[in-house]
């Protein structure tokens, strides 16, 4: 039992990893605390981090209404459906996406309630090692410290600026500012063709804005499978999103009606780019500063993110790490996973993380959604494999949804046939995706999910056919 300020485990951050931890440790018996430093617009908490209050969450609220309107303006019409004087309401748009938050953050208070976890409103950090264990000092309206035998820091990341062009969030937007944008830009440049990048920039676009990204990549979605980033590329082209590849950026100065950037493009050649607003997406860097980790002996890498061993573990004992914060992908639902292992493993018991069968996604339009790996790491591998793929215009449940741009790609070792990966570019990715990981876990072969009866019709039967086109035994292409 704890008596008052004194905790089993205490988790410092709220996010996705976070919260979840707290939850799980609390499920297990442990007393347990949360401390979060997040405001909403009343100064009042805000639980569940970057992802709830600016980043997952709110993205995909506006990814939903800014493909609402390209929908009535541009593929009602096929449906029958006639409008006219279509218009956007941005302020509104942007008062639904705050609801949608506010509902996620209400919601992981009434969580924290539900399982008897006390939350503290503040900025966690290490004071030292004493007695009773862990010190804790929260900053925040009232000044507290908490005393933890396990402590689990879930601090997650911060957004990468460019050198020389801090953010200021009215030119130069992080995905905050991004977020925040109270009116459709003319222009809009991005810096980095990654997931918030790609994100973001479908949002504008579909609202009106012209979209220039640049990508200092020489190849479009490296990390993607070759075919289905190359049916990207055709897909966003054709959408009307410009992606500059190659690019080395030279400068950037914000000043009068917008952003200047100069760079060069992967011939050498000089370039300048004008545009009402710029969003930088180069990747987030961890949040462990204020920590006060070196109060402690916690070690840090050179990047700043918190060393751990397989299991989570830090250098320190009974000290923990997950998220962001740590080596590994940085994903909402990768940190969920690691703070349920983290808990358990504080129970004595044996949970397992597998990277290789956690999922991505990129809610664009199309989605693109994956899950293990990619043909061009088998090839650098040299592991033996079949290659099936099925597109969506040959789906009975894409044609009906008027939505036929893709394909569902599944790799399989030659000799077992047991699944190494599974790529999907098309409507639902992000849902039709869970198959294949589903299938990854139980180590299943492209047979076992060609065999599996799908319902028809639906888009989960391209999953289907390619698992059979494996064996060159599609159905219905």
């Amino acid at each position: 039992m704890a008596t008052a300020n004194t905790f089993d485990v205490v988790v410092i951050g709220a996010g996705p990893g976070g919260y979840i931890a707290a939850i799980r440790a609390a499920q297990l018996g442990f007393s347990t605390a949360c401390i979060d430093e997040w405001k909403n617009e009343k100064g009042g908490p805000a639980p569940g981090g970057t992802c709830t209050n600016v980043g997952c969450i709110p993205s995909k609220a506006l990814l939903q209404s800014s493909e609402n309107f390209e929908e009535a303006g541009h593929h009602f019409a096929d449906h029958g459906i006639g409008l006219t004087n279509l218009t956007i309401d941005v302020p509104k748009m942007m008062a639904r996406k705050k609801t949608v938050v506010k509902q996620n953050n209400d919601g992981i208070v009434y969580l924290f309630k539900k399982n008897k976890i006390q939350f503290f409103h503040g900025r966690g950090s290490f004071v030292k090692k004493g007695e009773a264990g862990w010190e804790i000092a929260v900053a925040g309206a009232k000044a507290e410290t908490l005393t933890a035998r396990h402590v689990i820091v879930a601090t997650g990341s911060n957004p990468r600026a460019l050198p020389g062009a801090a953010f200021d969030e009215k030119a130069i937007l992080s995905n905050d500012g991004a977020l925040a944008v109270d009116h459709v830009p003319k222009t809009l440049g991005i810096v980095g063709s990654g997931v918030i990048g790609l994100e973001m920039g479908s949002v504008w676009r579909r609202l009106g804005a012209a979209v220039t990204i640049l990508e200092a990549l020489p190849t479009f979605l490296g990390a993607v499978d070759t075919q289905i980033a190359a049916e990207a590329h055709k897909a966003f082209t054709r959408q009307g999103l410009k992606v500059v590849l190659g690019v080395k950026i030279t400068e950037v100065k914000a000043g009068g009606e917008g952003v200047a950037v100069k760079y060069t493009d992967a011939a050498g050649s000089a370039q300048e780019l004008a545009v009402e607003k710029l969003i930088v997406s180069i990747g987030r860097v961890p949040n462990t500063n204020g920590l006060n980790a070196e109060a402690v002996g916690l070690a840090l890498d050179e990047r700043g993110f918190v060393t751990v061993d397989g299991d989570c573990r830090t250098n320190v004992e009974n000290v923990w790490a997950i998220g962001d914060v740590v080596r590994g992908p940085m994903l909402a639902h990768k940190a969920e996973e690691e703070g349920v292992a983290v808990a358990e493993r504080i129970a004595g018991q044996k949970p397992h993380v597998d990277f290789n069968t956690v999922p991505w996604v990129i809610y664009t339009s199309p989605e693109i959604a994956w899950v293990g790996q990619t043909e061009q790491q088998l090839k650098t591998a040299g592991r033996e494999y079949r290659a099936g793929t099925f597109p969506f215009m040959a789906n009975g449940r894409a044609r009906a949804l008027g939505d036929t741009t893709g394909l569902v790609k599944v790799l399989a070792d030659a000799k077992t046939d047991e699944i190494l990966g599974v790529h999907i570019i098309g409507p639902m990715a992000s849902e039709l995706i869970s198959e294949a990981v589903v299938a990854m876990e139980f180590r299943a072969s492209a047979e076992d999910i060609g065999r599996i009866c799908h319902a028809h019709p639906s888009l989960s039967e391209a999953t289907k056919e390619a698992a059979l086109a494996v064996d060159k035994r599609a159905l219905n292409f």
